[in-house]
């Protein structure tokens, strides 16, 4: 089947600009969508939504902030009415392990009709190369609340993979898929091994969620971010989502990529150097 254009919403993000990339080197036609880019995006401004999906095929689509906001849902089936509406025969949604907010999502988006993917994945290897870890670890020590728990970190390359796959492949359709690495790890193991692979010495420590809350509001971060990050690491992040899925075998027939190898090759470019 012949797929005319792709709509990344969210296309120059962690994952969204993986599989735009991915999806040009297969030669094939990609409107990235964003709230900088023309057409615009922006989940809070609807008006932007139909001009960004017109003329499109299929979509890849990821949510801001976070399909576990209060308002998701709702927004989740206004865009696969709009996506329907303008076109689109086709959404690849980036959905949430063990998130609520998420399978109500889910939820709103099969009822819609249109033909879907889901991905579900939670915590990314690249959370400490491309987000919110990256300055604790180039400062030397990274605080979070965050203690003995293990999380099967994924790839962003690998989701990447396996949303070209569903978009260009129908025989996802229809279909959810559970991504993880290879193996369960402690955020204090992932620093450890970033710390090996880079060479210095950096260290983690485990701090209460009320003070790590209270740090970030200091740092300007609004209530609603807070909120987020307050449910992800106490109620994502307690153990239900420990678990190693076959997701990424499954959709692509091969095994995910192990924390190792990405904490070495990224060492490689230098981004934990200072």
């Amino acid at each position: 089947m012949q797929i005319s254009t792709v709509a990344i919403i969210g296309g120059l993000g962690k994952t969204g600009g993986r599989v735009a990339e991915r999806l040009k080197e297969r030669g094939m036609n990609v409107r990235a969508a964003s709230r900088s880019t023309t057409p615009r995006f922006d989940w809070q401004d609807r008006g932007t939504w139909y001009q960004a999906l017109e003329g499109a095929s299929a979509a890849y689509v990821t949510f801001q902030p976070d399909l576990a906001v209060a308002w998701a849902a709702e927004a989740i089936s206004a865009f696969a009415k709009t996506a329907v509406e303008a076109g689109i025969g086709h959404i690849v949604l980036l959905s949430g392990r063990g998130e609520d907010g998420a399978i109500l999502s889910e939820k709103e988006l099969k009822a819609v009709g249109v033909d879907y993917t889901i991905l579900r994945a939670s915590w990314f290897n690249q959370n400490f190369s491309e987000g919110a870890f990256l300055d604790g670890l180039l400062q030397g020590k990274l605080a979070l609340p965050a203690g003995d728990v293990v999380e099967p970190f994924v790839d962003a390359g690998d989701l990447a993979d396996a949303a070209v796959e569903a978009l260009t492949n129908s025989r996802h359709r229809n279909q959810t898929y559970e991504l993880t690495g290879p193996r369960a790890l402690t955020f204090r193991d992932a620093v450890s091994e970033i710390a090996a692979a880079s060479g210095r010495a950096v260290t983690y420590e485990t701090v209460p969620i009320d003070a790590f809350i209270a740090e970030m509001t200091a740092f300007g971060l609004p209530q609603e971010a807070t909120d987020l990050l307050h449910e992800l690491f106490t109620q994502v992040l307690d153990g239900r989502n420990s678990r190693v899925e076959d997701g990424v075998r499954q959709i692509l027939g091969r095994q995910p990529r192990d924390f190792s190898d990405y904490a070495r090759e990224t060492a490689s470019t230098g981004i934990w150097s200072i």
